[in-house]
């Protein structure tokens, strides 16, 4: 089964991110894993891959997902439970990934967001269009004290043409985090790819996360492991998930 019995020598493991914080882990409550037995394997093939910590954020979102803290976090302690009758070695956590649409602002005022270390916020946007109040609600945020970080930003193809949108989101404050398995071609997108590339060339990534919902997305990563620009990142230091 992909990169759990395949380990080969010489491809840069993970270990020096220590952290993913981006991940879709606790099953049933999201488009992420189904069960506790395929978590507890991908749990166990993100161990071997060389993390140490996984912070899960299952989806908030206004119409398909609607979490809510508590049900969150009822799921990670049921999987912690899992994850240590199993004896695998790795620490767990968990806030959310808030899709910022019309329900975000009412999550936001009942001031209950989930968040993760130094109350850094994991936000994504719409595929189709960003909010025409974007920059106002991360002025908000701000002003609160939450530190935002963008999800998969190569993945909004609206920006992929227009690169100083990017610029103006990292002038602002915000940190953008890109996904291992674009690196692995898992999007089967060009404009992913290349503008993953051109965030990683120009120094403007901050974090890395798996994005993990299923076997697919490791066996992305397995192909990422052997990409120059994956090892190009790794080596930078600019890269924060050590930090977490």
């Amino acid at each position: 089964m992909s990169i759990l019995n395949k380990k080969k020598p010489g491809l840069p493991y993970l270990s020096i991110l220590k952290t993913d914080m981006h991940s879709h882990l606790i099953p049933g409550i999201d488009d992420g894993s189904g069960s506790t037995d395929e978590s507890l394997n991908l749990i166990y093939t993100l161990h071997k891959l060389g993390f140490s910590k996984l912070i899960i954020t299952p989806h908030i979102q206004g119409d398909f997902f609607k979490n809510t803290p508590g049900i969150i976090l009822t799921g990670l302690d049921a999987l912690r439970q899992a994850v240590e009758k199993e004896k695998i070695p790795i620490t767990l956590e968990a806030a959310a990934e808030y899709l910022i649409d019309d329900k975000f602002m009412e999550k936001y005022k009942s001031g209950r967001l989930l968040t993760f270390n130094d109350n850094f916020l994991l936000v994504e946007l719409s595929f189709f269009s960003p909010p025409p109040n974007l920059y106002e609600i991360i002025f908000d945020l701000q002003i609160d004290g939450y530190k935002i970080i963008l999800a998969h930003p190569e993945r909004y193809s609206y920006w992929h043409n227009n690169f100083d949108r990017y610029k103006d989101l990292i002038d602002r404050g915000v940190y953008l985090q890109i996904n291992i398995p674009s690196l692995g071609g898992y999007y089967q997108n060009y404009g992913v790819i290349k503008t993953a590339k051109k965030l990683i060339d120009n120094n403007m990534v901050s974090f890395l996360g798996t994005d993990t919902h299923n076997i697919n997305y490791l066996n992305s990563i397995e192909k990422a492991l052997n990409e120059k620009y994956l090892k190009k990142i790794l080596k930078s230091k600019k890269l924060l998930n050590s930090s977490l």
